[in-house]
């Protein structure tokens, strides 16, 4: 997959999120897609992932943002780091993380999260 497909790709779904848009997430996802969180939940199959989704925006949780930092991708897996940030369960959140996807026929088959669990700083040695 070219590179700025894999990139229109990921920022569909990634837009989706923001947008609260159902549809617009499971059209980038293949059926069989796995999904896993970065603290744990593994998500497999549409079904599943649909039911994520409605679970997760359902108490009136929003993403207020999510930035794309870098974008990397080689045939068919994509590397791209981001900050994220969202009203849950009626506070604020957010992390900087990374996900890894695997994509086919121009779908996102697996995707995996890893977040940032401390603050950025800089070393001073």
């Amino acid at each position: 997959m070219p590179d700025a497909t894999a990139h229109q790709l990921i920022l569909t779904y990634v837009q989706g999120w923001i947008t609260a848009d159902r549809e617009q997430i499971l059209s980038t996802l293949d059926p069989d897609c796995v999904i896993i969180e970065s603290y744990g939940p593994t998500y497999r199959g549409s079904d599943m992932i649909a039911r994520w989704i409605d679970s997760w925006f359902a108490p009136g949780n929003v993403v207020t943002r999510w930035d794309i930092a870098s974008f990397f991708a080689t045939d068919k897996t994509c590397f791209f780091e981001w900050n994220f940030e969202c009203r849950h369960e009626g506070g604020p959140g957010g992390f900087e993380g990374a996900s890894l996807a695997q994509v086919s026929q121009g779908k996102i088959i697996h995707l995996r999260e890893y977040a940032m669990t401390a603050p950025r700083y800089e070393w001073k040695g």
